[in-house]
């Protein structure tokens, strides 16, 4: 089956995963507005369509700073235990409608604990709420695992004690640990410790690099702080010329090393000029272990669903390119090899026939 026969109604059925999605940039719209207007927070409009429009356009800028200053009145209605409980089950909920049967969402602590929460009161809220939706999902026939990833913001000085929780809570849901933020002038060697820390405790952990700077913070978060997976990476690009693979770029595809790719959010902060010329399809064709994620649903405007269809319309994608990526995730994801195995051959690889 060709790319350009793959309607919208088959793509939501197959069976999804995602690893690279922001609990913070994912609400719904109108419980944005319901919780804004509970806790007294003022938004650039109340009405929700209009709001999710807002959003769009406000992180349509080409710059990674602007974009991230958009999660100022999500943030600013998630400070409560009520706000955190209902934000993470609809989370969960919503990736269940789309399809994914396995999720990793990320959120960073720190910037949750304005309300009075202590931060170990907000993770044990965030997976009260994602256990609250997947027993849901569950009930509705739609099955979604979520694993958790906490993140330590790179430009403060609480990374530490952002990793400290990723151990504390490894064995009550939290898979993993991410820094977060501002990319450029915050190497992640910064925060070696935090790394080292996880790495003698057995945390994985991936990093975001190789978007808003290029190679270097690759080669730092791989070589110097041993992440096992690096978010977004577009800039790998930078060491491969003529389908020539540099040092760097050749020890990313050799060692497994996933790169969660998230084009319609690269196109918004510059690191991509078009879902045709992202460099997810040439890294996929070259090899590479790519997977497709969101990154922030309600900023970015997307799905998985949507995310899908645009590399099959723009990108010319088949049926057979999706479920690669789909199992690379799976493959790379932070739970154990026995329960990523089942998901791939139980549930992805029949869905898939099932759905075509």
């Amino acid at each position: 089956m060709t790319a350009p026969r793959i309607d919208t109604d088959t793509l939501r059925r197959l069976p999804k995963a995602v690893l690279h999605d922001h609990l913070d940039g994912g609400l719904r719209p109108a419980t944005v507005v319901e919780l804004a207007d509970a806790v007294g927070h003022t938004l650039p409009t109340t009405d929700p369509d209009a709001l999710a429009a807002w959003y769009f356009e406000a992180a349509n800028s080409g710059d990674l700073v602007r974009y991230i200053a958009t999660f100022e009145h999500t943030l600013a209605v998630m400070q409560s235990r009520e706000g955190l409980l209902r934000t993470a089950e609809e989370y969960v909920l919503d990736l269940a409608a789309d399809g994914v049967v396995y999720g990793e969402v990320r959120y960073a602590p720190e910037l949750l604990v304005n309300g009075g929460l202590a931060l170990p009161e907000v993770v044990e809220t965030v997976q009260e709420g994602i256990a609250a939706g997947m027993a849901k999902a569950a009930a509705a026939g739609t099955p979604v695992r979520v694993g958790t990833l906490l993140c330590g913001m790179r430009m403060f000085d609480r990374v530490r004690e952002a990793a400290d929780l990723a151990v504390a809570f490894r064995d009550a849901g939290v898979v993993g640990f991410d820094i977060a933020g501002a990319e450029d002038g915050f190497p992640p060697a910064d925060h070696l410790a935090a790394f080292e820390h996880l790495r003698r405790e057995s945390v994985p952990f991936t990093i975001h690099a190789g978007e808003a700077h290029g190679l270097p913070s690759i080669h730092q978060a791989l070589q110097v702080c041993g992440a096992q997976r690096i978010g977004h990476g577009v800039r790998i690009t930078d060491d491969i010329v003529d389908g020539k693979l540099g040092r760097l770029a050749g020890w990313v595809r050799d060692r497994r090393i996933a790169l969660e790719m998230c084009p319609t959010s690269n196109l918004q902060t510059g690191a991509a000029t078009s879902v045709a010329e992202h460099p997810i399809t040439e890294l996929k064709d070259l090899g590479f272990r790519v997977t497709l994620n969101t990154d922030n649903r309600l900023v970015s405007g997307t799905t998985m669903t949507r995310e899908m269809s645009l590399l099959v319309q723009e990108a010319g994608w088949t049926v057979e390119d999706l479920r690669t990526v789909t199992v690379n995730a799976l493959k790379s994801a932070f739970i154990p090899f026995d329960e990523r195995e089942a998901l791939i051959e139980d549930v992805v690889l029949p869905g898939y026939a099932a759905a075509l």
